[in-house]
């Protein structure tokens, strides 16, 4: 009984939908791949936390009703380009990944401070407001009108944990020995590619507001 009030009889549905589409690649994936390949675990969690953080604010959008920003197009635009400039901005500097750069770190070695992960995983999750409309699709249109608020929360709850988990769990993956060690002698490829994906996020974001 106490599983039906929690999680209503969509929720299967919603939860493998969702997690399918973590499965698909996105900007954050390459975010937090381009740290944890240099930092591993340690110089990327915050990342994982941060986007982790971003999605549980427009999950909460969903819940309450995001449709002032969504149905506003110059807000929604504006999110759009800020999120393209992002993705560019980071792209770019993955892309002058010095391939000279050792693998094996040192004691002395600066590894991005946690609050600077934080606000990469976080703008990252935020300036992509296909996270909200992705949101605001699973929970109305899966979940149907029926849904209680209380179920609702807990989905959200399920949602922003396995989207946590699912990142730290690829971010302390590459971390792993064996993967650094393969990765030793192409590192900088690995970097630079992810830059040039994110750098394709943001020109296929910037596309529909070049005129042609």
């Amino acid at each position: 009984m106490m599983l039906i009030t929690l999680f209503p009889a969509a929720f299967p549905a919603l939860a493998i939908a969702h997690f399918i589409a973590l499965l698909s690649p996105g900007q954050d994936f390459f975010l937090i791949v381009s740290h944890s390949i240099r930092h591993k675990l340690k110089g990327s969690r915050y990342i994982c936390i941060g986007i982790a953080l971003g999605n549980a604010v427009y999950i909460t959008f969903a819940i309450f009703g995001w449709t002032s920003i969504r149905d506003n197009p110059g807000v929604f635009s504006a999110v759009e380009i800020l999120g393209a400039v992002y993705l560019l901005w980071i792209g770019s500097r993955l892309l002058k990944s010095n391939k000279k750069a050792p693998l094996n770190r040192t004691v002395h070695e600066v590894v991005p401070s946690a609050t600077k992960q934080l606000l990469l995983g976080l703008n990252s999750a935020l300036l992509n407001p296909k996270n909200a409309l992705f949101y605001m699709s699973l929970m109305t249109v899966i979940l149907g009108s029926e849904v209680t608020l209380v179920q609702q929360i807990s989905c959200g709850v399920w949602m922003f944990t396995v989207v946590l988990f699912w990142n730290l769990l690829v971010a302390a993956t590459i971390g792993w020995p064996q993967i650094q060690r393969s990765l030793k002698c192409g590192i900088h490829w690995v970097e630079r590619s992810a830059g040039g994906v994110l750098v394709f996020f943001g020109l296929a974001l910037l596309i529909d507001y070049v005129p042609f």
